[in-house]
């Protein structure tokens, strides 16, 4: 029995660099994901967005390892998430579990199948962690709109959380294969079955909609907040403006009084 466990670590790690410095046999590359066999039975998978799994390791090998890349990310997290599975091979057939996976041959493109699901799943834990923690503070402004009628936010903090929502959408657009497979499983019938029966075991389809209606709630409010700020502004310049005509009229009066 063997375990895939998967962290989602940073925001970011550098694995243009991290492909010359790790030892092992690579795989698999592209420009977001590294795929290594380290050792016998042992494969560990890297992630542009900030991920890592890990297949076969011991968690004192994988503490090692992080501590290694931690140099090699950005933003690392200090309480990162994590999600595992078992793994058994030479099953009779391919069998998925709730936390259980048997599959007929433990080739490294099914390996890394399980592995990339694995890491989907711990991701979008954090994604939606992350869209949790902005609907709470959305709806911290909205409850005090609500009930003072007044909007305590700056347009320097709206604009920073437009962009933390815009950020979190394009993320998980650049990044994860919630709608299109990965190329691999495009003549490989049984690794396409393969891999969107785990997709469907860990409802990453589901948990992305969920994610996407929570972004699209954050949107909506921030629209609301931003055309609130522009009337406030707008209401504030024609004050300013009334303001600047009375001094100007003001000051013609007391020139002509004293003129007379």
């Amino acid at each position: 029995m063997y375990r895939v466990i998967s962290y989602q670590v940073a925001d970011f790690i550098d694995i243009r660099n991290l492909k010359l410095v790790i030892a092992g046999e690579l795989l698999y590359n592209d420009a977001t994901e590294l795929f290594y066999k380290s050792g016998d039975a042992k494969y560990i998978y890297l992630f542009r967005y900030g991920a890592v799994s890990f297949f076969n390791y011991r968690d004192d090998e994988i503490k090692s390892f992080l501590d290694f890349l931690r140099a090699h990310c950005r933003n690392w997290f200090s309480q990162g998430f994590s999600d595992e599975m078992r793994v058994e091979t030479g099953s009779p057939e391919n069998r998925i579990g709730h936390n259980k996976i048997e599959v007929k041959n433990s080739h490294h493109d099914v390996l890394r199948m399980i592995m990339l699901n694995v890491t989907q799943s711990v991701t979008l834990d954090y994604y939606a962690n992350q869209t949790e923690l902005l609907l709470e503070e959305t709806n911290s402004h909205t409850q005090l709109l609500a009930k003072k009628g007044t909007l305590h936010i700056s347009g320097r903090n709206l604009k920073k959380f437009i962009g933390k929502t815009l950020l979190i959408k394009n993320r998980i657009a650049e990044n994860l294969y919630i709608f299109d497979s990965p190329v691999e499983t495009w003549e490989n019938e049984e690794l396409d079955r393969l891999y969107n029966e785990l997709k469907k075991n860990f409802d990453l389809n589901e948990r992305f909609r969920d994610v996407s209606e929570g972004l699209n709630i954050v949107r909506d409010n921030l629209e609301l907040f931003k055309d609130i700020l522009q009337y406030r502004n707008s209401v504030l310049l024609e004050w300013v403006v009334i303001i600047l005509i009375a001094i100007e009229v003001i000051h013609f009066l007391i020139a002509q009084f004293f003129r007379v």
